[in-house]
């Protein structure tokens, strides 16, 4: 198996091997229907869009993240350290949390004391340890960007509201797993827990007619 998610070639040979591992998924993924890749560049980037869509709409993230576009130009650390803001108040919509967030991790990046290379490289312990060490950036994001920037296989964000609810309904549960129990659950996929999650985000999806993967 890869330890790097990298093309839809290694989503499908994970689907396979999580359909041999528990044949319960079957029905669900038959209508969840194909899974998307959804992989975008390791860096700034990529983390500041996750951490712009956290707990907003997909539209409000997409205004917000067009207007950082508009004003900064490719959103790099050093672009965003150097776009003119106003100092009274947040920048391009964001919640005052979110923009000092971003400028957090854009001074950690100029000052080297990030290195998006050096992430990619480690394994996914010590990846996760050095994310959620930066300020600002909980479980949930340091998960999403190394499922989907990083491209690690082996990841399952069990605090993802959506991802709760998806396993609850698939599997007729009379409440939403708490995410301790999602966690346990999720053994049991791995170690193809990112395709899992994909799985079920795109389950979801399918049964409630709405976008639920935390990346466009």
């Amino acid at each position: 198996m890869v330890d790097i998610i990298q093309s839809s070639a290694d989503i499908d040979e994970g689907l396979a091997a999580l359909l041999a591992l528990d044949p319960r998924l079957n029905v669900i993924a038959q209508k969840a229907g194909p899974l998307p890749l959804r992989l975008s560049p390791p860096g700034f980037a990529g983390l500041a869009h996750i951490v712009v869509s956290q707990v907003v709409s997909r539209a409000s993230a997409d205004a917000i993240w067009r207007r950082m576009e508009h004003d900064v130009g490719e959103v790099t650390a050093h672009n965003y350290l150097a776009a003119k803001t106003a100092a009274e108040a947040p920048p391009f919509g964001l919640s005052r949390a979110k923009a000092k967030t971003l400028r957090g991790l854009a001074t950690a990046v100029v000052e080297g004391k990030l290195n998006f290379d050096a992430l990619s490289a480690m394994d996914e312990a010590s990846a996760f340890s050095t994310l959620t060490s930066l300020s600002g950036i909980g479980p949930w994001t340091a998960q999403v960007y190394l499922m989907f920037c990083a491209g690690h296989a082996d990841i399952f964000p069990s605090g993802d509201v959506a991802l709760q609810a998806a396993v609850a309904q698939a599997f007729m549960m009379e409440a939403r797993p708490t995410q301790k129990m999602l966690d346990e659950i999720a053994l049991a996929w791995s170690p193809w827990r990112s395709v899992a999650a994909r799985l079920f985000w795109a389950y979801y999806a399918s049964m409630t007619r709405r976008e639920v993967m935390p990346i466009a």
